[in-house]
């Protein structure tokens, strides 16, 4: 038998994980830089595109999916979302209402965005056309939740690409 705490301990590092996309995001704004500009300051107004909204690819499954944690967070902080999925967009608009953009692709989704972030490593979102996310976006800078793509190919492209647990 697993004793409580530890399963406590695993649901909070559990929830903490569902952070880590949304602070690196802060950071690479420029985080805490100015000690009189509040944390959220640093990416109010900034257009983020999200690819993935379920909790795991080819599933509808939202059930306490870091998706909605996150996109909470940066609507909160004054961000506007832009995000597909290839299933769950029905569901998405029930939980979340009007609160972000639906969009009909990855392209669509790219449009205007300060920032990538990839949430669910679906299929449709493994070999995009980069040169073209490029264009669409106002700045090409990834955040890669799944670590499915390489970031030295990424780099080569121009993006600046961040991703989890390693260099």
């Amino acid at each position: 038998m697993i004793p409580d705490r530890v399963v406590v301990e695993v649901e909070d590092v559990n929830e903490s994980q569902k952070q880590v996309l949304y602070q690196k995001l802060v950071c690479y704004f420029g985080g805490s830089s100015d000690a009189n500009l509040a944390v959220e300051d640093t990416i109010l107004g900034k257009t983020v595109a999200v690819w993935g909204l379920a909790f795991k690819p080819e599933t509808d499954d939202m059930r306490e999916v870091p998706s909605i944690v996150l996109i909470e967070k940066l609507v909160a902080a004054g961000c506007k979302v832009r995000a597909y999925d290839p299933i769950v967009m029905p569901e998405a608009k029930r939980r979340l209402g009007d609160s972000i953009e639906y969009c009909r692709d990855i392209y669509d989704a790219a449009l205007g965005a300060d920032a990538l972030m990839l949430l669910t490593e679906w299929n449709a979102f493994r070999m995009p056309t980069w040169p073209a996310i490029k264009k669409l976006m106002n700045a090409p800078v990834i955040f890669d939740g799944r670590n499915i793509y390489d970031k030295k190919d990424l780099t080569e492209l121009g993006f600046d690409y961040h991703c989890i647990g390693r260099n």
